[in-house]
């Protein structure tokens, strides 16, 4: 195993899962969704704490998986979470009431995002998490601009797609999304970004203007 791989996989198991979250983890590979790595989950904590999320979005809501790891970086904030698949929805909320988390500070709200991300207000939340849908990637990571306040933060998860974005000689709809996501935000001015390597990879933006 190349030394890269070594460290990765060591940053992986660094991290040790709550309870909660590894039973979602389970359910979200029984349900066939993939969800957020364990060193992704950390970051997605670390970021939360980091800036004192009190507003959160979630696009794709899983079995719960993200969705715990940020309300353990931000146990005051309130997460809206937005998913077409109502079963995940409601695994997703037993694994939320599992952890303690009161019933007041979850939103999930069922249906296609598409539809419901323009009806959501400019700047009304602090932290907005795209983790949906990866061929409409580069919708949700504009209405997730849109909908962040100035200082807020946008991740986007599996950014490097199954390690597919950094071989050009992989040409398939979604790794060439990404690379064309990821070819904006180079040559962006409204945002600060970096792309971490945790997992299938995190896209951090902050948003530095409207």
């Amino acid at each position: 195993m190349a030394d890269k791989e070594l460290s990765w996989k060591y940053a992986e198991d660094f991290v040790v899962e709550a309870p909660a979250i590894a039973t979602a983890r389970q359910h979200s590979l029984e349900l066939g969704i993939d969800p957020v790595s364990p060193a992704t989950g950390a970051q997605l904590a670390v970021l939360a704490a980091a800036s004192s999320a009190h507003s959160i979005l979630e696009i794709g809501t899983g079995a719960g998986v993200s969705g715990l790891w940020l309300l353990t970086g931000a146990p005051d904030a309130v997460l809206t979470s937005i998913d077409i698949e109502l079963d995940h929805q409601q695994t997703a909320r037993t694994a939320f009431a599992s952890a303690g988390v009161p019933a007041n500070r979850i939103r999930l709200i069922t249906g296609r995002a598409s539809e419901v991300l323009p009806r959501m207000n400019d700047g009304a939340y602090d932290l907005v998490v795209v983790d949906a849908d990866e061929g409409s990637v580069l919708d949700y990571v504009e209405h997730a601009l849109r909908i962040a306040r100035r200082g807020g933060l946008v991740l986007v998860a599996h950014a490097l797609w199954r390690g597919r974005v950094a071989d050009p000689a992989r040409r398939d709809h979604t790794a060439e999304d990404f690379r064309t996501l990821l070819k904006a935000i180079q040559d962006s001015s409204a945002v600060v970004a970096a792309l971490s390597v945790a997992g299938d990879g995190l896209l951090q933006l902050v948003k530095t203007a409207d």
